[in-house]
């Protein structure tokens, strides 16, 4: 059966552990590519587009976080991936946790990056339903526009800055309004982290404004088992803003999840 997500999956299977990668909003797989081009020399590497997002199907409406993971878990099933390392940013991030919480036998390790556990606020909820309206009312453009020096630091190189914009204002409307609506109605991940079996890495940008480093601080608190890395120089996507120190954090992980 053809899988129903888009999707990379590059690097030949070794003794090393797959790491699959989890995209944000509203990013693609390429959101990823210095970790792919990185982590695949040595394991198999998996980044899939989301429903909504890149070349994986848009589906308007409401796309809850459970329906996102019901996705990556069908698509692994697919692949034949049966244990491995779980990786998401932002969304991506929520996405993982609750893919943990649906399928935790098959996750060797969690990487929570620029994310947070808690549920939407009153506010928050109606805030990400003025924004779907919006999205669907306007486009992507406008939006990108405004949010581009808060996913990215205000001084992260021209061409991070250009490939971010770019991500965004190729998202369809519809996807990405599916998507907030979803999350607007996502559930507390707090208690379900304080009962992870597994390693944990934490990351943040040390400017993130969406998500700051006392999120991140709060969730390597509450982990039984994990690792905290604030990445100086970078907002909400440290990944891109400064990979080096991000892939050198990853690599240091994943080589104690193999061994």
């Amino acid at each position: 059966m053809t899988p129903f997500l888009a999707y990379e999956d590059k690097g030949a299977d070794s003794s090393s552990v797959p790491l699959v990668l989890v995209h944000g909003h509203p990013f693609d797989r390429t959101m990823w590519a210095p970790q792919i081009e990185e982590f695949s020399a040595t394991r198999r590497v998996v980044a899939p587009d989301l429903r909504g997002y890149g070349a994986s199907p848009v589906v308007p409406g409401i796309t809850p976080l459970s329906v996102f993971a019901e996705d990556i878990e069908a698509l692994l099933d697919d692949l034949g991936l049966d244990t491995f390392v779980l990786a998401g940013l932002s969304m991506g991030g929520q996405i993982v946790m609750e893919c943990y919480a649906r399928f935790p036998e098959r996750i060797r390790g969690l990487v929570l990056a620029d994310t947070f556990p808690a549920a939407e606020t009153a506010e928050g909820k109606q805030s990400r339903g003025a924004m779907a309206d919006r999205l669907l009312r306007e486009g992507m453009r406008g939006y990108a526009d405004e949010v581009l020096e808060k996913m990215v630091a205000p001084y992260a190189d021209d061409q991070v800055k250009a490939h971010v914009h770019g991500m965004m204002t190729a998202t369809a409307p519809e996807g990405a309004a599916a998507a907030l609506r979803g999350r607007a109605e996502r559930p507390d991940y707090r208690a379900l982290l304080t009962r992870v079996t597994v390693p944990a890495l934490v990351v943040v940008g040390a400017d993130d404004t969406y998500t700051p480093v006392s999120d991140a601080e709060a969730m390597h608190t509450a982990l039984p088992d994990s690792t905290l890395r604030v990445i100086e120089g970078s907002a909400h996507l440290p990944n891109l803003e400064r990979p080096g120190e991000f892939n050198a954090a990853l690599g240091r992980f994943l080589a104690s999840v193999d061994g």
